[in-house]
């Protein structure tokens, strides 16, 4: 809520032209600041503006607020950085390169410098290889990981071996051991269902089949055929249910997770009954089923 000018404010004089606390509409979103803050890094715009003496030059909205037209979201991170020249970013911030733009405008070197992409494995601001989520939660983590390390160190022929755990082969770049999970698959459908059941059921095609799961094993399995547009940055080892698949047969889904080596170990349906028309008791059934595959 925007403050009037004079609440709790300092009033300007001709020495000091700007109040204590400053109310900002930076795109439409409003802050509210103390004028050290917004004059904190030297050189900056921010410093230019608000160190100038004729205060009238700036631009004002409707409510006396100054104006900014810049993005007003990602403002919030220009303004937490004026506080105390540190950034602390969200986990895998998708907007990096905007904010890095931002920072450009508001000739703030140092917060350029920070946004700019790392070569190097070792970074503190989460430009690093997204985390994985923790391996305790697999029930089978550490049988993985010690057959991960062993495996290295065997020729393909008895990592690959009969007794061996180890499905996949060899390939040059190293042991690809098949890691356990739970993929989930899911599908709305319905059905018109006349009288007395005494007229064919009208069944109407699956829209989409939905996949939930940990984003690499949902490539690894349905490959070119997932649709991940709703949810195009999803770190590989972080879990997602937006990913549908481009083809709308459950039975080409069964298929592709049973060559995957996943098989079925959970299912579960709900639905609900509407008439389809109030002169006629043509009922419209609609169902959401769920299947649960997983591979040791």
């Amino acid at each position: 809520m925007a403050l009037a000018d004079t609440a709790g404010c300092a009033k300007p004089s001709e020495e000091f032209p700007f109040p204590e606390i400053i109310e900002l509409n930076v795109g439409g979103q409003v802050y509210i600041t103390r004028h050290p803050t917004l004059v904190s890094v030297p050189g900056s715009l921010l410093w230019e503006m608000f160190t100038q003496k004729n205060i009238r030059s700036l631009a004002r909205d409707s409510k006396g607020r100054f104006f900014v037209d810049r993005d007003g979201f990602l403002f919030r991170y220009i303004l937490d950085y004026m506080r105390d020249q540190q950034l602390v970013l969200p986990d895998h911030f998708p907007e990096r390169s905007r904010l890095q733009r931002e920072a450009e405008y508001f000739m703030l070197p140092e917060l350029v410098k920070m946004l700019a992409p790392k070569l190097s494995k070792q970074n503190s601001l989460g430009d690093d290889p997204c985390q994985s989520d923790p391996e305790e939660l697999s029930p089978n983590a550490d049988a993985n990981r010690n057959l991960t390390s062993a495996s290295a160190t065997l020729p393909s022929a008895v990592a690959g071996g009969p007794g061996g755990v180890v499905t996949s082969s060899v390939g040059a770049a190293g042991t690809d051991v098949r890691r356990a999970g739970f993929i989930t698959i899911g599908y709305r459908g319905s059905y018109t269902l006349g009288r007395d059941s005494q007229t064919d059921a009208k069944f109407r095609r699956v829209a989409r089949i939905m996949v939930c799961g940990k984003t690499s094993l949902a490539k690894e399995v349905f490959g070119d055929t997932l649709n991940e547009s709703r949810d195009p940055d999803r770190p590989p080892e972080r879990y997602t249910s937006r990913y549908y698949l481009k083809f709308t047969f459950l039975e080409q889904a069964f298929d592709k997770l049973a060559d995957a080596g996943f098989h079925m170990v959970a299912c579960n349906s709900t639905g609900t009954c509407a008439f389809a028309h109030d002169q006629t008791d043509d009922r419209i059934w609609t169902s959401y089923t769920e299947y649960v595959f997983y591979r040791e």
